[in-house]
């Protein structure tokens, strides 16, 4: 008989990262002491100066419909921080605010993709690009970028993966899982590339900006002038100010893609919620002075967690340069066995095996689009991250 549920969902699999959750949860349930090395979001509340402001466009009666793709004074705010920040000039028209950073991804996919369209994902990528691909019709090219390269891509390989039909490139920088970070060079390498090509659009996701450490200098593919016609630039207040329920993303680019985002957006979701974008534009203008303190914190959380995953033995992993996420090989325990006898074959078993051993959840690098790695993120208290490195050390040792 007819199924009532559409083919292209049956494309898609749910978020592999909420399969970890909900084994973490069930486990707490039953009275385990589970520590949670998945979630993708900081630890730090929302500051005051922002919260007020909610507050404030509640007290105000600002509870009604705004523009469908963003007010007037969030756009505004929006094209003076790519201005400020990036040295980028936008008009308000190239600018569109949706529920999140992935709503807009979303949006832009389902405004550009027809049937058969390739969009070039490296990996690992953050698990929502490839299924967003497939929804739109589109097809996802997955182009692997291991540790040998620190997990970015290799123009020379980027060219190869080029077709006529690639309508697409995501990029990630710093990057959810690894935290790998594109400088202003590497960056340069890949519009080289992308210049002899002007059929492709660039899909820059910049949502980690402003977590990168010593010092490193943010650099985003829009700045290159030869490719601004052709970028979208994603953005949002989740990650720089705590701000992940909120739900506030937004995008600079081309104004025919703009416009066809915001139709979308008027026959899906409407408007933002009017709350979070009056909170939005308090974010962007008012002091940024904990970002800096904030970056410090989780460096510190970083530099921890990879001397310590680096003692163990058959652990490696790469000192990231942002996002507070870091990306370890488990290749080094394949073969191995853990106390229930049960025989580690793929990055699962042991994402699996550490959880229901020693209460540790991280997830698996192949949710990933990585075989042989898994993520932790360490938006955690650094108590925490303590005693998790502790128990994931023991259980390696406990491995034959």
């Amino acid at each position: 008989s007819m199924s009532i549920i559409s083919d292209s969902l049956k494309k898609i699999k749910p978020s592999p990262t909420i399969a970890v959750s909900t084994k973490a949860r069930e486990l707490k349930a039953a009275g385990k002491d589970v520590i949670g090395l998945g979630a993708g979001e900081p630890d730090f509340d929302t500051p005051d100066n922002i919260k007020k402001a909610a507050i404030k466009a509640i007290n105000d009666g600002d509870t009604k419909y705004t523009a469908v793709d963003g007010t007037p004074a969030l756009k505004k705010a929006i094209v003076e921080k790519f201005k400020k920040e990036n040295n980028l000039d936008y008009t308000s028209d190239q600018i569109t605010v949706g529920a999140g950073g992935k709503h807009v991804i979303y949006n832009a996919m389902m405004a550009t993709l027809n049937e058969g369209d390739e969009v070039i994902v490296p990996a690992p990528y953050w698990v929502s690009y490839p299924d967003m691909v497939l929804l739109a019709g589109g097809t996802p090219i997955i182009l692997e970028c291991d540790e040998k390269q620190e997990f970015k891509i290799n123009p020379a390989e980027l060219e190869k993966s080029i077709t006529p039909k690639t309508k697409w490139i995501i990029l990630n920088s710093p990057s959810n899982p690894t935290g790998a970070c594109y400088t202003k060079k590497d960056i340069r390498e890949i519009a080289d590339i992308l210049e002899k090509h002007p059929h492709v659009y660039v899909l820059s996701d910049d949502i980690y900006e402003h977590v990168t450490y010593e010092g490193f200098k943010f650099f985003t593919i829009a700045q290159i002038d030869t490719l601004k016609d052709r970028v979208l630039t994603m953005n949002g207040v989740s990650k720089a100010y705590s701000m992940t329920g909120w739900r506030i993303g937004y995008a600079a680019g081309p104004k025919d893609i703009i416009k066809a985002m915001g139709k979308i957006q008027s026959q899906s979701t409407s408007n933002p919620s009017s709350i979070s974008q009056a909170a939005a534009v308090e974010a962007l203008v008012g002091t940024q002075d904990f970002i800096k303190e904030r970056a410090t914190s989780f460096q510190e959380r970083r530099d921890f967690v990879v001397k310590a995953l680096n003692a163990i033995d058959g652990i490696e992993c790469l000192n990231p340069a942002g996002a507070f996420y870091v990306f370890p090989s488990c290749k080094g325990l394949m073969g191995k066995k853990d106390s229930s006898g049960n025989e580690l074959k793929r990055d699962t078993d042991f994402v699996q095996s550490l959880l229901e051993n020693s209460g540790i959840a991280v997830v698996q690098g192949s949710a990933f689009g990585l075989e042989g790695f898994f993520r932790i993120s360490y938006a955690t208290s650094m108590e925490n991250l303590k005693k998790a490195l502790e128990k994931i050390s023991s259980y390696c040792e406990s491995l034959n």
